[in-house]
């Protein structure tokens, strides 16, 4: 006989208990174990022989050109590795309001457009509401198919009848199965919708986007489980109170990881921008202590971004350290490796740290930059304006090359910089055809005489 059973799950990461704990063990969040009540039964044995598939050899296995479909955006086709694979189950995660359900819109409306069948699925909003959002963001010259229903029975059931070859689910912790009695965007519901979703674009070989709530550590809800079931995971980041957005590649099944699009926020929905480091200069203070340009290499291209450190003297016992878009603890090492290997007595400084922009970068060749940036903040002495900086530091004060130095120096020659710092493992003849003076240098001493 079947029986219910009492099961606790970590509403951030899955974690499965037997009762109730206040800390999760797997991702230590507290208050996040939520009840649910499964049914154990007897496993029921079928009396007919079942069906065994045997192994295939791979040296039989035939492979076909992937059949990709374009978005006609740039910056997302870019980040998808050339366009959306037919039969590939996509995740989309962002915080609220970051223009998550704005680009897929616009995506709908550029598939249409080509003839492409389209199916947009809403569990959260009125066919009404949806159409007003597409009215500012442009006019669909033909037609889409919408439904809102979170029941996803009758969204199977659509999704087959209709034959789209794009769908997209908003979200996916709308979406209930009436067979489990848990309410919607619980572990076990968003589980058992992405298992059914991914069935879905397999069996039918259909594209399917669903997007994803956020935890407040920036993750996407629900189990993490989800982000290994589908094929590709795309991340919106940036600030709401500035006016670009990054699309994150942080999975994909059909093409590189890591792969950025930028995109700019406007009345009409999102832009692409053709030149990042442009954008991220723009504004950039002349003649200021602590400002420095560095080159971060996000997917397959170089970003220049500046730099902008503050360093004074601190009126508590313990100095602070705050850093935003930079690792902590790398700030906190490299400033070790400053008073240890080049003198600099920063114990009694408060140090701020922050990538201008709002960009997160997590690229060691920015090390050397946020060095001379801390320098030049304490001994208030500026940095030439036409400089660019990059190198990895290591724990001997010494400068250790970096991964596409040519692609760096290039991308900073295309935006007028006259000098570049890098290492001195990482000099090429390549870059004597440029238009611009290479330093090389091969200690953190070395270059700070330098700046």
């Amino acid at each position: 006989m079947a029986k219910e059973k009492q099961v606790f799950y970590c509403k951030e990461c899955g974690y499965e208990s037997a009762k109730w704990l206040g800390q999760c063990p797997g991702c230590h969040s507290w208050n996040a174990f939520v009840e649910e009540k499964i049914t154990v039964g007897a496993q029921k044995h079928s009396s007919g022989k079942k069906n065994v598939v045997a192994p295939t050899s791979i040296l039989e296995v035939t492979t076909a050109d992937e059949s990709r479909i374009k978005t006609n955006i740039g910056e997302l086709d870019r980040v998808l590795g050339g366009g959306i694979v037919k039969g590939s189950l996509v995740l989309v995660g962002g915080d609220p309001g970051i223009g998550k359900s704005t680009l897929l819109l616009q995506m709908c409306r550029n598939l249409v457009e080509t003839s492409c069948g389209v199916l947009y699925v809403s569990g959260e909003e009125s066919p009404s509401q949806i159409k007003m959002r597409a009215e500012r963001l442009g006019t669909f010259n033909k037609d889409m198919m919408l439904l809102c229903d979170n029941d996803m029975d009758n969204v199977s059931a659509s999704i087959q009848k209709s034959k789209a070859d794009v769908v997209v689910i908003d979200s996916i912790q709308t979406m209930l199965v009436e067979d489990i009695s848990s309410a919607p965007g619980t572990v076990t519901q968003v589980r058992e919708v992405t298992a059914r979703l991914m069935q879905l674009a397999k069996t039918h070989d259909v594209a399917i986007f669903i997007v994803g709530h956020v935890t407040k550590e920036g993750t996407v809800a629900g189990p993490r489980t989800l982000e290994h079931m589908v094929d590709s995971v795309l991340y919106f980041e940036g600030d709401n109170s500035n006016g670009f957005r990054i699309l994150r590649g942080v999975k994909n099944r059909f093409g590189s990881t890591n792969e950025i699009g930028v995109f700019t926020m406007t009345e009409e929905g999102l832009k692409e921008v053709d030149n990042p480091s442009q954008m991220m200069l723009n504004g950039r203070p002349v003649g200021v202590p602590g400002s420095v340009v560095v080159s971060s290499i996000e997917g397959t291209r170089p970003i220049l971004v500046e730099l902008q450190t503050l360093v004074c003297q601190t009126n508590f016992n313990m100095p602070r350290r705050t850093s935003v878009g930079v690792d902590y603890n790398r700030v906190n090492l490299i400033m070790a490796v400053l008073e240890k290997r080049a003198g600099l007595n920063l114990w009694g400084y408060d140090a701020y740290v922050s990538v201008a922009g709002g960009m997160r970068i997590s690229d060691p060749a920015i090390d050397l930059g946020i060095a001379c940036a801390i320098s030049s903040g304490f001994k208030n002495k500026p940095i030439g304006d036409d400089v660019m900086i990059v190198g990895e530091i290591g724990l001997a004060g010494e400068i250790r090359g970096v991964s596409s130095a040519l692609q760096r120096v290039k991308e900073a020659a295309k935006m007028g910089f006259k000098t570049c710092i890098i290492p001195k493992s990482n000099y090429d003849k390549a870059m004597d055809n440029l238009d611009v003076k290479i330093i090389g240098v091969s200690s953190l001493t070395e270059a700070l005489s330098l700046i």
